[in-house]
């Protein structure tokens, strides 16, 4: 066992008395020892509850012969982070959580792990140390929160952030929104849309990194802690099996859980993190790859922000695996790919089956025939940029429009609630990318303001930052080369024209090759906002969107 390195023989009787003095017994010293990577804090809805589910983990893990040993992770809201300097910080947390795993479980060598995360950078961060380490590993996550009601009608936390905008151009009174903050977010859980979270934990069971229902469980349900305590024993079973993260996450596997992201329409981050996780395993992803897939595989599902629907509803309908039973009617999934369940995808799913047609529709009624996100590429973004375009009003597929120019989030904003962007007007917000910002902030307040206020039918946005899974509308981001770098996003002048055709995947801006030549000359970067600490070490080491925002080897 990879733990005798530190518990087994003469010389290691002072790490067996270190292990007794917290109360092992020598019993559960000669058992396999499982780490167990808990993210629970009190600053995450999705995580506050993470202690129970690591409860039930421990205990499956008992049941099965080994010993847990629990060590925790750092987490970051995005919801809480969002709109101020705190954004900047989480996709730099993902580097940190993957390290930090790293750190652990090399320090301490662990027989296997279980990964214990529920909320954005988390997963990601938790995916990239597993493949890096390459022990026996498998993934429970805590499960999406349950959508909120009031009046009614169902809401979440989109509708409160669409809310500050309706406040702002009178479609909604104050004391309404006060309701709206008050029900949005009923309890614990990851919020309750396809957002980053919930795209990322059902991508992961997509991937076979998690077992069947770990994506879609709602994390109120006995069901998620029964899952938990399965997660439990199973990791034994995986050890015993000597069967590793990169097995499971192979290249076929990778586009399987590609093929479910367009299926599901899933949060554009998913296209920073997925490269990311490839990459940690030797695998490398094309952003075209992206575009291939989709292509092959229907947007069958349209969940908030996108359309009405939770993920709760999603796992009445048959969950992850329902999905995935359906789309590979298309041969777009590789049924024999391995999983943490010890058996091929194509097992897993024989007793799947959608239960409801209006949350998971038919391969011959999609929303529509591509999936739900689409790379764009032109003068603008040589190497690529990303759009859910499931989340796009069909009139806004094709645009055309005046540049909006602004250097920072705030700026374009206070811009927005100024009432100074008009429809037909196209917003560009750089230096946000993941040397400029530094951190590549998400951009759910500008979005959500221009939803709120009835522009996201007129108005696009584009950007090298990012965006939340929250966003719906015309919103372009990842643009790439970033300002920062002297990508093409920083010579766009104010009045400029932009032409954006997402069926064609192009984004233009129409400028002569001359003019922008000229301007390149000229271009001068934006000194660094941030002078000390994390993120300027970070700044100097990360790598593009287009790479996936990995730091440099």
């Amino acid at each position: 066992m990879r733990s005798d390195l530190m518990k087994k023989g003469l010389e290691r009787a002072p790490h067996r008395s270190l292990f007794k003095a917290m109360g092992y017994t020598d019993e559960e010293i000669a058992q396999p020892l499982i780490g167990v990577v808990n993210s629970a804090n009190e600053i995450i809805p999705g995580h506050i509850h993470l202690d129970l589910i690591t409860a039930d983990v421990k205990s499956g893990i008992r049941m099965a012969g080994g010993t847990p040993v629990e060590f925790p992770v750092i987490g970051v809201c995005d919801g809480i982070a969002m709109g101020h300097t705190g954004m900047k910080y989480s996709l730099a947390s993902r580097e940190l959580i993957a390290d930090s795993i790293e750190v652990m479980a090399m320090a301490h060598p662990f027989d296997a792990l279980v990964m214990i995360p529920n909320c954005d950078k988390i997963i990601p961060g938790m995916l990239m140390a597993a493949l890096r380490l390459n022990i026996p590993t498998i993934f429970i996550s805590g499960g999406p929160m349950m959508a909120g009601t009031l009046e009614g009608k169902t809401v979440d936390l989109i509708s409160v952030f669409e809310g500050v905008g309706k406040v702002k151009s009178r479609q909604m009174t104050e004391q309404y929104l006060k309701a709206l903050e008050d029900c949005a977010c009923p309890g614990c859980g990851s919020c309750s849309g396809m957002y980053t979270a919930n795209s990322m934990n059902c991508v992961t069971e997509a991937l076979g990194l998690g077992l069947p229902g770990n994506g879609t469980i709602p994390a109120v349900q006995a069901a998620r802690r029964r899952l938990a305590k399965q997660a439990g024993r199973k990791i034994m079973e995986l050890l015993k099996k000597d069967i590793r993260p990169r097995k499971i996450a192979t290249l076929s596997a990778f586009k399987n859980a590609i093929a479910v992201d367009m299926a599901l329409g899933c949060s554009t981050n998913t296209v920073l993190h997925i490269p990311a996780i490839a990459h940690e395993a030797g695998i490398k992803l094309d952003l075209d790859l992206f575009n291939e897939i989709s292509k092959k595989t229907p947007n069958l599902c349209k969940l908030s922000p996108a359309g009405q629907h939770h993920l709760e509803d999603l796992d009445m309908a048959g969950g992850v695996q329902a999905v995935m039973k359906q789309i590979s009617q298309l041969g777009v999934i590789d049924l024999k790919a391995l999983t943490v369940t010890g058996q091929a995808v194509g097992v897993n799913m024989k007793g799947a089956a959608v239960l409801n047609s209006d949350v998971i529709r038919p391969l011959n009624n999609p929303y529509t025939k591509e999936g739900g996100i689409a790379i764009l590429r032109g003068n603008l973004a040589p190497d690529g940029a990303v759009v859910k375009q499931s989340a796009v009003a069909e009139k806004m597929l094709v645009n055309h429009g005046r540049a909006r120019v602004f250097d920072s989030e705030e700026n374009a904003i206070a811009s927005i609630l100024g009432r100074k962007i008009k429809p037909g007007d196209i917003v560009v917000i750089r230096y946000e990318g993941p040397k400029g910002g530094p951190g590549m902030r998400e951009m759910l307040a500008p979005t959500s303001v221009i939803a709120g206020m009835g522009l996201d039918t007129t108005v696009s946005l584009l950007t090298d930052g990012r965006f939340s899974g929250g966003t719906r509308g015309a919103a372009i981001g990842h643009i790439s080369p970033e300002a920062a770098e002297g990508g093409p996003i920083a010579l766009v002048k104010e009045g400029d024209t932009i032409t954006i055709n997402i069926p064609k995947k192009t984004i233009t801006l129409n400028v002569s090759p001359e003019e922008l030549k000229k301007r390149q000359a000229k271009f001068k970067p934006r000194p660094p906002a941030v002078k000390s600490g994390y993120l300027v070490r970070y700044a100097r080491l990360v790598t593009s969107a287009s790479t996936g925002a990995i730091l440099k080897d």
